[in-house]
């Protein structure tokens, strides 16, 4: 996923030429006015003709240029593949009148000053951008001196050799530092990644139940900061395993910081907070080898699954492909617990928070996962960074589910308890915002690693209820916060509120603030920092009637454990139940005593479908239950459970990864086309070849198109789909290719788009050799052919890409769009459930 290194021109060169070279991506097709004076520029395949952009002096500054899109004019303008400016919006490049900055710094600068909000501002007094011209220009002491040398110690020496001397506190200093760079991991979801970004409100639809402006005020643009991470790994663990996924945003509200704390899944493994040492102990590595890591395939983990069936639910959720999700931005995130809102007439409504992607709902297989882990562990995080870096920003709809204080107790579970769903039959979403991530970070320990959640961080208009889980995660947060970071925590540039803050808390370490005057208590004579009624913005809490009797107890609907791990089941589509019951199969097949995995299947899944236990206990060697000995089954299903349900209304490729294989010979005029065509709807294309660096399409020995990487430098576990364009010679020299015939066969086993044109139509026939798959029959038609996501035309000529120049869709319409809306469909299942992935080595 890394970008190209771009050699960008100097300010310089820019301000004297009026040839320098632009693109324009997705350039709509209308008459461009010739302004005063112009750059030239260099449209990408799919515009019709070379554009111009005007350049105006903003003020007669010689420094500063404006660059002007005409009105209705649409589309990313690139200078040597570095972004300046998306949509329909202009921007302004400038430069200090030393001209010391080249335009890669203006164009980054410009363009990262398009993503700012209230927070990065906040965070730029404390951020260096070293320059050679500016603070990069020197290199000193933490307290400030200039060094001469950093690279040999202070010694003793007549010939070169000799002992160090510890009056050397420039190296001291270097290396004390450098032994104290560490700090504590999180307990649980220590492997993460962050970005920053933004969340608004619709309208104020959700006044009737809140108060708060956060969620009421669609003025408001408010600045929020998302980390996702896995829970079970340490921080160097594998990005792709199968594990929860932590979901949390940090909302830099005008009225203080609202931490919404949750997971991609909506229940968790246990009621009652006392029980969090334990589940976090069983499904960690075991305590005498620490194995394994970043999974839960082990005794421990599915001992304590057995005995605790409250934990059946979840269990079910992380077996299921959302163990396993595609991208970060391709995952729901959800609250967890039951939280509760508060309305401007004091009256009380429970809520559940949910976060929708625009990009649906995906996942990968378990193969294509399990292959991740070692082709590149840092796969999510680098997925989210390139989309943000290529002007894609993450994207979700926020919605509520609300229930009415006085409707608690009128469902057959307890809407506190946090292993059980509201099922959106009986509780319907409400959406009412949108989150947009769009900003990676500048740096990733003071803003990723430092950043701190709490789930007892809410504003006024937002408050507790008595979900146990809750009630001890707003204990513990806080607590462990201390441990990794200090008590002055919130006082980091990262935590720190974008709003005032004042108060009598004094001290500690790493006290950055400085409050003048003699006065740190309440009440004082003088009236400072004096608390604020709840009329005025003061958090109040909410007046609730509490009465009972002291004891370790829970509510009699929190006794029941498998209806809902049933109604999930129930609900998956058909190739979705097939990856869970070969999820659990394979966690219990890591599980070496036969107390753990029989007693799973008997203790727990013959509690939810006789067809699941029945076939992990097959697969595991465990007994095989009769269907007299299972519980009923009971039908129900939600079809909100299933991630098919979430497929964009429209289809859509935006931020997918194609990689088009070449081989010296290949059709260079498709690639172009087909690479400019799918750019257009917001995928990224790599071509991989024989060898980094030229090769050559065929009729050509001199001039060759660069490749992104070679055959052995990438996987077709990497990308989204696959593409092999034509060419007599590129085709025979893939099928020679032992490790194109596997890009093949992965690609189809891992049930992804692949798409053929010509001669390469041969290649995949070959590498797959399946008689039940159907390809083009003329290689001198353009006609489209789909067959189990496999798309195959004879030939890429002037009626194809005209269909292809509309929309992406099936049917009578050009290879590329046909190709596309395969994409868009994320994976052809059918292929794994008629068979066919079975009958291909991969």
């Amino acid at each position: 996923m890394r970008k190209p290194t771009v050699n960008l021109p100097s300010f310089a060169d820019f301000s004297k030429s009026s040839q320098v070279l632009f693109n324009i991506k997705r350039l709509a097709d209308r008459p461009i006015p010739t302004p005063d004076r112009t750059l030239s520029l260099r449209t990408s395949d799919l515009a019709p003709a070379d554009a111009k952009v005007s350049v105006w002096r903003t003020n007669g500054d010689a420094h500063h240029w404006r660059l002007f899109k005409p009105t209705g004019i649409k589309g990313d303008i690139i200078c040597n593949g570095s972004l300046i400016t998306t949509g329909s919006s202009n921007c302004i490049i400038s430069n200090e009148p030393t001209m010391s900055e080249s335009v890669g710094q203006t164009i980054k600068r410009t363009f990262t000053n398009a993503t700012s909000t209230a927070k990065v501002a906040d965070l730029s007094r404390d951020t260096i951008d070293p320059t050679p011209s500016g603070p990069g220009s020197i290199l000193t002491t933490d307290h400030g001196v200039k060094v001469s040398d950093t690279d040999n110690w202070l010694k003793v020496s007549g010939d070169g050799t000799g002992p160090f001397l510890l009056e050397d506190q420039i190296a001291r200093e270097k290396i004390h530092r450098f032994d104290h760079e560490r700090i504590p991991e999180r307990v649980v979801h220590a492997r993460g990644t962050g970005a920053h970004g933004y969340f608004k409100v619709f309208d104020d639809s959700a006044s009737k139940y809140t108060y708060a402006p956060v969620l009421t005020d669609p003025s408001r643009t408010t600045s929020v900061f998302v980390r996702f991470s896995t829970v079970q790994g340490s921080r160097g663990s594998a990005d792709t395993v199968r594990d929860a996924r932590g979901f949390a945003v940090k909302m830099y509200t005008e009225e203080g910081n609202w931490d919404l704390v949750g997971n991609d899944i909506p229940v968790f493994f246990i009621q009652d907070a006392i029980k969090f040492p334990d589940v976090i102990h069983a499904v960690k590595p075991e305590p005498h080898n620490e194995v394994p890591q970043g999974q839960s395939a082990h005794n421990n983990f599915w001992d304590f699954a057995g005995l605790q069936p409250e934990s059946a639910h979840m269990v079910m959720w992380v077996m299921s492909d959302r163990g396993i999700p595609r991208s970060f931005r391709m995952m729901q995130g959800f609250g967890v617990n039951t939280y509760t809102l508060l309305n401007a007439d004091g009256k009380r409504f429970f809520v559940k928070f949910h976060f929708i992607p625009e990009l649906g709902v995906h996942s990968l297989t378990w193969d294509e996962a399990l292959k991740i882990c070692g082709q590149d562990p840092d796969f999510h995080r680098k997925d989210l960074n390139e989309a943000l870096e290529n002007g894609n920003p993450a994207k979700w709809t926020f919605a509520i589910q609300t229930i009415p204080e006085a409707d608690e107790h009128n469902f057959d579970f307890d809407i506190l308890d946090a292993t059980k769903l509201w099922p959106e039959e009986l509780v319907p979403l409400q959406p009412i915002g949108e989150l947009v991530v769009n900003r990676p970070v500048d740096e990733f320990f003071p803003e990723t690693e430092q950043v701190a959640f709490c789930t007892s961080h809410i504003v006024p208009g937002i408050g507790f209820s008595d979900d146990p889980l809750l009630q001890g995660r707003n204990f513990s947060y806080f607590d462990t916060q201390i441990t990794r970071l200090g008590i002055n925590w919130e006082q980091i540039p990262i935590n720190r509120p974008v709003c005032p803050v004042m108060n009598h808390q004094r001290g500690g370490q790493q006290q950055h603030r400085i409050v003048k005057g003699e006065i740190n208590y309440w009440p004082n004579r003088k009236n400072v920092g004096p608390p604020v009624p709840a009329s005025e913005g003061g958090y109040a809490e909410f007046q609730q009637k509490v009465s009972g009797i002291k004891q370790r107890v829970r509510g009699a609907k929190f006794q029941e454990h498998f209806n809902q791990a049933q109604l999930f089941y129930n609900s998956l589509a058909p190739h979705e139940k097939a990856h869970l019951i070969a999820a659990i199969s394979f966690e219990l097949s890591h599980c070496d005593d036969p107390v753990v995995y029989r007693s799973y299947v008997t203790n727990v899944l013959s509690k939810i479908d006789v067809d699941l236990a029945q076939a992990v206990a097959r697969n595991v060697g465990g007994p095989v239950p009769i269907e007299s000995d299972v519980q009923v089954n009971q039908g129900k299903k939600s079809a909100p459970l299933s991630q098919i349900y979430y497929m964009p209304t429209k289809p859509m490729i935006k931020s997918r990864r194609i990689v088009i294989l070449v081989a010296d010979g290949f059709n260079a005029v498709e690639v172009g086309a087909v690479k400019a065509l799918l750019g257009s709807a917001g995928a990224v294309s790599f071509i991989v070849g024989p060898r980094r660096g030229e090769v050559f399409p065929e009729g050509s020995a001199e001039v060759g198109v660069m490749v992104d990487h070679h055959y052995e430098g990438q996987r077709s576990t990497m990308f989204d789909a696959l593409f092999i364009p034509s060419g007599k010679e590129h085709a025979e020299a893939l099928m020679s290719n032992g490790r194109t015939v596997h890009w093949v066969r992965e690609a189809f086993g891992h049930c992804k788009t692949i798409g053929a044109i010509g001669e390469g139509i041969a290649f995949v026939q070959q590498a797959l050799a399946l008689p039940e798959l159907s390809f083009a029959p003329k290689l001198d038609r353009d006609d489209v052919t789909t067959s189990y996501g496999v798309v195959t035309a004879g030939k890429y000529g002037v009626v194809s890409a005209a269909h292809d120049a509309l929309t992406i869709g099936a049917g009578p319409k050009g290879f590329v769009a046909n190709f596309a809306f395969e994409m868009s469909k994320h994976r052809c299942w059918e292929r794994e459930m008629d068979g066919l992935t079975s009958k291909v080595a991969f």
